[in-house]
Order: structure tokens, then sequence, then C-alpha cells
């Protein structure tokens, strides 16, 4: 009989660690230890469907987090071309449904320019106000997710409990003025007056509100900020919280409350979501 032992090498010989190296093309040492940062688009219209994409990919990543309940709900991104107009939901429609056709382009007086609706009057009431008040944010979110209104209850902010929840120290405020559902531009101004240059709000009895210079920074903050008011809710329930001091708090926010590290974030959710649900883009 012949002898095969050592006509082939072993399965654990040949995925050796010196086998595997003899074959590999390794490049120049690199350090990098950040994302390279996103590339700014070409023109107006490449801008608009950048945001547009971006926001129907938040509302159906807020429908799998759960922060769909009933017709309340909103996320808007400004245009950028027609700085006082923003792109909202249409009212009724399920967040797990929505697509970058179903998008409404509302105008600073509250009338709608592209799509058919309804808008949701609170929607206008509460953004056109924040995006009045703050040029710099480009997209605002609020829903009535579930810890974020349980928290809203409390009547306070948020302590500085753990890595992640730095994100938000010193960088959110209260709004304690509940007067009912947000009909009218007063209430949504007095809710941006005390939102003021912060990234979030949390409105006493209502919900929690987040603001930034993106799509994915305003959707990822608020996705952040309920996952925080979780945390602070079970901790509380399971006795008491140590906080984190003043002064690592505050360095901590410095480097885990940046936009940039919002939009990576987002990203990472929106390849899934986008995958599995390509219409979202039609």
């Amino acid at each position: 009989m012949t002898d095969l032992s050592h006509a082939h090498p072993r399965a654990d010989e040949a995925r050796s660690p010196a086998s595997t190296l003899s074959t590999l093309q390794r490049h120049a040492p690199l350090r990098k230890f950040w994302f390279d940062d996103v590339p700014p688009r070409t023109d107006l219209a490449a801008e608009r469907r950048y945001r547009q994409e971006r926001l129907a990919v938040a509302f159906r990543l807020f429908a799998r987090y759960g922060f769909d309940q009933g017709l309340a709900g909103h996320i808007t991104a400004r245009d950028p071309e027609w700085t006082d107009h923003f792109w909202v939901n249409p009212f009724g429609k399920h967040f797990s449904r929505i697509r970058v056709s179903d998008l409404l382009l509302v105008n600073a007086q509250g009338e709608i320019v592209v799509g058919e609706g309804p808008v949701n009057q609170a929607a206008f009431a509460i953004h056109a106000a924040i995006h009045e008040a703050r040029p710099d944010v480009i997209a605002a979110a609020h829903t009535h997710s579930l810890y974020g209104k349980a928290w809203s209850t409390l009547g306070r902010t948020l302590n500085p409990l753990t890595q992640d929840s730095c994100a938000f120290y010193e960088d959110h405020a209260l709004f304690d003025d509940f007067r009912g559902v947000v009909l009218d531009t007063g209430e949504g101004a007095r809710i941006a007056a005390s939102l003021g240059t912060h990234k979030a709000v949390i409105l006493k009895n209502h919900g929690i509100l987040t603001a930034g210079p993106s799509v994915e920074a305003a959707a990822w903050w608020y996705i952040a900020l309920d996952n925080a008011c979780h945390a602070q809710l079970l901790a509380e329930a399971a006795g008491t919280p140590q906080r984190i001091p003043h002064d690592v708090a505050k360095l901590t926010h410095e480097q885990v409350g940046r936009a940039n590290g919002a939009l990576f974030a987002f990203q990472s959710l929106l390849e899934g979501l986008v995958e599995a649900e390509p219409d979202v883009l039609n």
C-alpha cells in the first residue's frame, strides 16, 4: 500500500501562520484611528438627494427601534437650496414604509410645496421654529419613544452616569412648560429657546428632541438619548448611581459627543437597512 502521509500537508500545516504570511501582501504600516471625512456633495441636487435618502432611512431605523407609536413623531431635514424649507414625513404614513418619494417639502408658512401631505401640524410648529432659530441645524428629530417619555416625566436633565450618556453632558436642556399638543409656532419658539445651542432637549411630560448639523447626527443622537434615558431609569431603579466627575464627564463629552462620530454610527446602521429594504430609496 502506498504511504500518503507525506503526499499532502495536513490541514493545520496548510493554515499555519508561516505559510499564510509567506503569501500575504502587506502595505506599509499605517496608523489610522478614525474615519476619513465624508466628501462634500458636488451640487445642490446631489446634496438634496443625500439628505432625502438619509431622512427616509432614519424613519425606517426609528421604526426598528420602536419609535413609531401612533401618529406621533417627525424628523425634518433643511433643504440645501431653499433654506427656509424643510423635508418631513407625511402625517399618518408609518415610519417603516416611508420612501424618499413620500417625503414632503414644507415652507416657512407650513404650506406643502412638494408632495401631497397631509403634514403633521405639530411637526411644523416645532421644527419650523427650530430651523429658524438655529441656522446651523440641518435636521431635528422628535418622537414619543418609550424611555424618552418615561424620563421626561421626572422634569430633570440626565446625569453623567456612563460614557455614552456623556455625549449629552451639559449639552441638553429641559423644557418644562408643557401645555398640551404643540399646535402653534409660539410653543415651538419656546421649545427652540429652551434647546438653545444644545444638541437635545427633554420636553417635560412629552418626550425628547434632538437637533444636529446633519440628518445622521440628529437621528443617531435621538437613538443615543433614548438609550441614555433607559440606562438611567434602570440604574436609579436598581440603586443609587455614581456620577462621573465633572472634569471627566466634560472630557468624555468632547470625545464621544462629536457630530462626525454620530454620522458614522448612523452610517453603520444605514448600510444594513438599505441592503434589507432597498425600496426606501425609491
